[in-house]
């Protein structure tokens, strides 16, 4: 006799019904369970089939049937099989994505949202050294300069310099080689006041416009240490009473919409050599409008010096063992990227 779709539906559904209840279940139980839309007598039929197969077993005088250890072992392989599925087909959609880091951290966030049915969220990788480049000076128009502030990582910030007179293209030029010449392989923590106040020396007449132009550069710089993060399933926390209270649920939704307030989240100190999880319960979390939740966080990195973190935020009753599984299983997906990208 062979285990058909029907009958294999028919049995998830007693398992799964068993597993729920702990009561026999019988043929009107399953016929609300399953979308098949058979009769009972149909399913009792089918039933009787899975009986004799040895997939359920007719305890005592009941009319229900709870499942074998059989029908465990086929539930337990399937459930496997499905799992190992998921998984390719997360390292799929991932692999797909990958040529463009922010599409992926978003997938990212948008899966494991949808895997844990929690609120997620993933920063951008930090660069633990900046080193600059080049700068290049453009002037725009007679009024106007234009500051270009490429790092190592290939992150470029542009500043715009409104000038107080027309400068003549040469003296642009000058600058552009007075600045690259004191700034180009120096890393953002190697800049001094020593190094600023050499180069508005040497700009002799022109030492205002070089300060605005170093100043420019400062803010690019200090534009690199805002960290953007990538949220998803933040409406997910609506499905928990615990968290409805309004003035909480308020405070929790702005956050994840005003991203600088999960500053304090990227910044918490954590070994960024080690993906190690990280399970902030309560008043351990660095964010303060998560003081009613849990927040199981762990680091990605995508080459040395590079790192950028990954948190699911639920309730505290969470469902730690499926977070922290999802979580692992998509450090390791990550990591299988990143490597096959060096």
């Amino acid at each position: 006799m062979v285990l058909d779709e029907r009958k294999q539906k028919i049995l998830e559904a007693i398992i799964h019904n068993y597993m729920e209840s702990g009561e026999p279940v019988g043929s009107r139980t399953v016929s609300k369970y399953t979308d098949l839309n058979l009769s009972s007598a149909t399913i009792r039929n089918e039933m009787a089939d899975l009986e004799e197969m040895g997939y359920i077993l007719q305890p005592h005088t009941s009319a229900g049937r709870i499942p074998s250890d059989k029908a465990y072992r086929l539930y337990v392989d399937t459930v496997l099989k499905n799992k190992e599925k998921e998984v390719d087909d997360m390292k799929g959609v991932l692999i797909e994505k990958a040529d463009k880091i922010d599409l992926l951290l978003k997938q990212v966030a948008k899966l494991l949202a949808e895997n844990t049915n929690y609120t997620t969220m993933v920063s951008k990788p930090r660069y633990e050294h900046k080193k600059i480049k080049f700068i290049q000076l453009n002037q725009i128009s007679d009024v106007q300069l234009l500051v270009i502030v490429v790092l190592d990582n290939n992150h470029v910030n542009n500043k715009f310099i409104d000038l107080a007179y027309p400068i003549d293209d040469n003296i642009v030029s000058q600058l552009n080689f007075l600045i690259n010449a004191a700034l180009n392989g120096l890393d953002v923590t190697e800049i001094n006041l020593a190094i600023m106040q050499d180069i508005k020396e040497k700009a002799g007449e022109y030492g205002d416009l070089a300060s605005s132009i170093l100043d420019c550069i400062g803010e690019a710089l200090k534009d690199e240490e805002t960290s953007e993060i990538y949220t998803s399933g933040a409406t997910n926390i609506l499905k928990y009473p615990e968290l409805s209270d309004k003035e909480k649920m308020v405070e929790l939704l702005s956050t994840f919409e005003e991203k600088q307030r999960l500053e304090a989240w990227v910044n918490d100190e954590a070994d960024p050599e080690e993906h190690g999880i990280q399970v902030y319960i309560g008043d351990e979390s660095p964010v303060e409008a998560m003081k009613n939740c849990s927040v199981v966080t762990a680091t990605y990195k995508i080459k040395e010096g590079v790192y950028g973190k990954i948190g699911i935020v639920g309730p505290k009753r969470m469902d730690y063992e499926k977070v922290v599984g999802t979580l692992e299983n998509c450090m390791q997906q990550l990591d299988d990227i990143f490597k096959s990208k060096e």
